[in-house]
């Protein structure tokens, strides 16, 4: 398939629109006359018969493990038994994949087969997160958390002409906010390098400038900001962005009390600081409500997860229950089968991890039994483990928003002769023993299709406003039902992951794709 980068290759188009998460190739490749791969359908060798023999083995020094490549001369067809039989061994659905002859198929479109063709309830693939990355790209990403950019997070409204794309957010101390650029949220891109950005056929232009493949690069924009007529010309220069994960604390005064809102975007290692000082100034001001902001939050480390899930719900209900367990394949239902080790549940972590400072910290509590949470398409993963988790010690979750993408899976990179394959290979729990989710969360009045129900209302994202600004629609909202149990008429998409207008429907008020890695869109187990 094809490999899954920051800008994901496709994702302006001529025509088709392209997916969130994951997708591929579907073609094969390298097929010749005949097999000479051994292969009886059923029966499997052990995986390790065949890792790391590759057609072309690296040398040198692997910088993941600090130790010599282990590879030897071997072939493609070596390459695609490992996958076979890794798969066999540890896809979470490895029944329902079609047996085929390793020799017949190239290695990356071999690998697009290895997985279950089901659907979900709602007719979407069961398995959209299926994909391979080169391992010494997927080695840099991993470790720093940074990607190349200007760090303005681009919401792709429409990917197929005419196309739409505008901010969502910005970074502090960016490009992006730099004088002479000056990027808020809302800000419509109209060209890109001289390329119309709606109708445009130079779709390498726009996607080489949006998303740029290194440090330096220097791309040219019109751009028309919120609320303007006119439009400006800006130039912005690609450097390495690091998130800053925890934006936007603020307290709304109420007559009910004081509430607090968190925009929280990525679980890096970053943010286990971020959600201890925003907890401690919201603390400070005795908030008694929380509306929690994940809709640009793709995933990350579920430790992240688990702390501050913990840290909204405090010890009463969360002592000695699960935040989440990992569940393998039913050849595996007591031993992790990547690790070895046997399965364990993630608990709610009262301390630090030492992502960020040292371990074994006391985490503040904030204590409530009720938290408002402003979801959509790009929610996702290690977020969505939080809405379940504290669903699982009946906390009551309130979504304001669209449906989430619906990934309650994850998987362990695998690096062989020199790609790193995703595989799904296992799915998360709660305490209640709930984890199926494969068509997301919804609020309970979502039209048409629909994911798990829950309280709340379906709202559109509201690129009008300021994130954290108690006018922009999915806060309104949330203080609106707050207040009155009461929704604004439905306008959130049904669907996640989908980039499109609505009939009818101001594009100012229309979900879209956002655009991140995928070290920041799943849930990462550390080792």
């Amino acid at each position: 398939m094809k490999r899954l980068i920051a800008r994901f290759a496709l994702l302006f188009a001529v025509a088709g629109v392209a997916s969130c998460g994951g997708g591929g190739d579907s073609g094969f490749g390298g097929a010749g006359p005949g097999s000479n791969s051994g292969w009886v359908p059923g029966s499997y060798l052990q995986s390790g018969t065949f890792f790391a023999r590759c057609a072309a083995p690296r040398s040198g020094i692997n910088p993941a493990t600090g130790q010599s490549y282990p590879d030897i001369r071997g072939t493609a067809t070596d390459e695609n038994n490992f996958l076979r039989s890794y798969s066999n061994e540890t896809y979470l659905w490895y029944s329902e994949i079609t047996d085929r002859d390793p020799a017949l198929y190239a290695t990356p479109q071999y690998f697009d087969l290895l997985k279950t063709t089901a659907t979900t309830p709602s007719g979407s693939p069961r398995d959209k997160f299926h994909f391979t990355y080169p391992s010494d790209e997927w080695f840099r990403l991993s470790q720093s958390g940074v990607s190349y950019g200007y760090g303005a997070e681009w919401v792709l409204l429409r990917t197929t002409p005419p196309r739409e794309a505008v901010v969502a957010y910005t970074q502090p101390g960016s490009p992006a906010v730099a004088p002479g650029a000056m990027l808020a949220r809302g800000a419509r891109i109209l060209s890109v390098d001289g390329v119309d950005l709606a109708n445009g056929s130079d779709v390498d232009t726009l996607n080489g400038g949006l998303f740029p493949s290194a440090s330096g690069e220097s791309h040219d924009f019109v751009v028309q900001d919120l609320g303007s007529q006119t439009t400006r010309n800006i130039t912005m220069v690609s450097t390495n962005i690091t998130s800053t994960p925890v934006q936007n604390v603020s307290v709304i005064p109420t007559a009910a009390g004081d509430v607090g809102y968190i925009l929280f975007n990525d679980h890096i290692a970053t943010a286990e600081q971020g959600l201890i000082d925003a907890v401690n100034q919201l603390n400070a001001s005795s908030i008694v409500d929380l509306v929690l902001d994940l809709r640009y939050n793709g995933g990350g480390y579920l430790d992240i997860a688990s702390e501050f899930s913990y840290m909204i719900a405090g010890p009463g209900p969360t002592a000695g229950r699960i935040f989440e367990l990992l569940q393998f394949n039913d050849k595996n239902p007591s031993t992790n089968p990547v690790t070895g080790q046997p399965l364990a549940p993630i608990p709610f972590h009262t301390r630090t991890q030492g992502f960020g400072g040292p371990p074994g910290v006391q985490l503040p509590t904030l204590n409530l039994t009720r938290v408002f949470v402003l979801s959509g398409p790009n929610t996702c993963s290690a977020s969505e483990s939080i809405v379940n988790s504290l669903r699982g010690v009946d906390l009551e979750v309130i979504q304001i928003g669209s449906t989430t993408c619906g990934k309650p899976y994850g998987f362990y990179p695998t690096d062989n002769c020199g790609t790193t394959y995703f595989t799904i290979q296992f799915r998360g729990v709660n305490e209640k023993n709930f984890g199926d989710y494969p068509d997301g969360f919804s609020p309970s009045n979502t039209p048409g299709s629909a994911g798990v129900s829950l309280p709340g209302c379906s709202v559109a994202d509201d690129f009008s406003h300021s994130l954290g600004d108690p006018l922009e629609a999915r806060l309104a909202a949330a203080l609106q039902y707050r207040d009155t149990q009461t929704c604004p008429a439905a306008s959130g998409l049904g669907q996640p992951g989908l980039a499109k207008i609505r009939p009818g429907e101001s594009p100012e008020f229309t979900d879209g794709l956002l655009n991140k890695s995928p070290w920041l869109q799943n849930r990462i187990i550390r080792q």
